[in-house]
């Protein structure tokens, strides 16, 4: 999003020497390649709902003031730039559009001038600007959290699904092919009216999460204990959703985008009401401050993987906000990047786990007690989720790899994983760790989060295997083995 340093200075940098000719920073785009990159939303969040796509095309960009952040946009990042930046990465690009201050018709434009191939001044435009072959961008959300109250162009209810129905109307009928979602949120008024007034013309909803709501707030992160806490309240969210959808028959026909999420909220003091860039701009910096991505972060981001593939059926997509900087899982700095502990979760998880998620279930693992803001809580010490590769091997062996985390701060856990009556050949694992619950990364100490080889005990006499967890850890897990017994099951 256009907030901060997430594009100009982040993802988009002409002035930099680590910036390729077209001003993309060569250290973030060969990060994001790392970790498999599938598909990039743009350009928000609360930006889009005043932003206007026709001014950030052309050779003839003038800047305007953006009403949402209350800085200076200078338009040098828009469509053809964010589809570049996605082609980059070979990721699908995903446009946000403005359901604010926007119109329905400036919404099937911004379609025309992506993907038709030459029909329309908005097509032929494209072809001016130098971009003959269209862009053929897939995936398209009708606004970013219409029903908030501060969101520029804010909607009632009564209001949404009948503006969400006509903006879907004429982007399909622009082009049929592509895929629609809307700003949605988990309330049933909300979702009652949407998708009785434009259901129909769905492919998806889009839902945001953030939990430790530091927005408006000058306090300190949340510590260790209050964010496992926030860990065991994904699935409420996932569920929540899920009901609504089945109440209203939409279950298996509207899958969820989960299109904003991360454990802590942006941080925006006064955005409403402050008159000195001491009091609504530069307390933003505070979202730089790395000290704030400990290893709590990467327990929390594991935890909301393992509860969306856990639902994969439903969640289809699920973005975590933002890429670069702010809350990202990558910060920029003039001499380099550094790796936040969130962005080795993603390393793990897309490098090692499989692409068929099992069935599975995990039994009742031993809890321990914290102290969160609202009283005493009992944490459950794993959390799991297995998955299969379905890539062939030699004879009928099989590849499972299982993401295990320990949430608990301080102590090591020996996780036994019996395979009854299979064979299994081989184990191997890798682990994510650090020296301490708030640990993080940083300019001057950039690997005290990250990852390493994990060491799996095979018993060969029982077929079972005993996993060493750390606390405060991510691991995976990979297991080779016979079909001829049943899944893994841990104890």
């Amino acid at each position: 999003e256009h907030f901060h340093r997430q594009i100009y200075g982040g993802v988009y940098d002409p002035g930099s020497s680590l910036s390729d000719e077209n001003g993309f920073r060569t250290d973030v785009i060969e990060a994001l390649r790392r970790i498999g990159t599938p598909i990039v939303r743009w350009p928000g969040g609360c930006f889009v709902s005043a932003y206007h796509w026709k001014d950030g095309i052309g050779t003839e960009r003038r800047p305007t003031f953006d009403k949402a952040w209350r800085v200076e946009e200078p338009h040098t990042f828009g469509t053809d730039e964010f589809v570049r930046f996605c082609k980059l990465l070979d990721a699908e690009p995903y446009i946000c559009t403005n359901g604010g201050s926007g119109t329905p018709e400036e919404m099937s434009d911004w379609v025309e001038y992506c993907n038709l191939a030459n029909e329309g001044r908005w097509a032929r435009r494209r072809i001016e600007n130098g971009y003959r072959q269209p862009h053929r961008v897939r995936y398209w959300s009708i606004g970013n959290e219409n029903y908030l109250p501060s969101e520029i162009g804010a909607k009632r209810r009564s209001e949404w699904g009948s503006y969400v129905r006509e903006s879907a109307k004429m982007m399909k009928r622009v082009d049929p092919s592509i895929e629609l979602s809307a700003a949605s949120t988990q309330d049933l008024d909300w979702n009652i009216e949407l998708l009785r007034q434009s259901g129909k013309y769905l492919d998806w909803i889009s839902v945001h999460g953030y939990w430790d709501m530091l927005h408006t707030v000058h306090r300190d992160p949340a510590p260790y204990e209050q964010c496992m806490i926030y860990s065991t309240k994904i699935a409420e969210r996932i569920d929540a959703v899920r009901h609504i959808l089945g109440a209203l028959g939409y279950l298996g026909r509207i899958r969820v985008a989960f299109d904003e999420w991360n454990l802590r909220g942006w941080h925006h003091p006064a955005v409403d009401s402050g008159v000195t860039a001491e009091e609504y701009l530069h307390p933003r910096d505070r979202n730089d401050d790395n000290a704030t991505y400990t290893t709590a972060d990467a327990v929390f981001s594991a935890c909301f993987l393992n509860a969306c593939l856990r639902n994969a059926d439903l969640i289809g997509m699920a973005n975590f906000a933002p890429v670069v900087n702010t809350r990202g899982a990558i910060f920029t700095h003039p001499e380099g990047i550094v790796l936040r502990s969130t962005f080795h979760v993603f390393e793990l998880y897309s490098s090692l786990l499989g692409d068929t998620v099992i069935d599975s279930w995990t039994p009742a693992t031993p809890s321990f007690t914290v102290e969160g803001w609202e009283g005493p809580a009992d944490i459950p010490v794993i959390d799991a989720v297995a998955t299969m590769h379905s890539g062939a091997m030699s004879g009928d062996k099989r590849r499972v790899s299982i993401a295990i985390v320990n949430r608990h701060p301080e102590e090591r856990i020996d996780l036994a994983i019996d395979l009854p009556g299979g064979v299994i050949e081989s184990v191997e694992g890798r682990a994510l760790t650090a020296p301490a619950k708030d640990s993080f990364n940083d300019i001057d100490r950039p690997e005290e989060v990250g990852p390493g080889r994990l060491h799996p005990k095979l018993h060969a006499e029982s077929g079972s295997i005993t996993v060493p967890l750390e606390p405060h850890s991510v691991a995976v897990v990979d297991i080779v083995a016979s079909p001829s017994g049943t899944l893994p099951r841990a104890t």
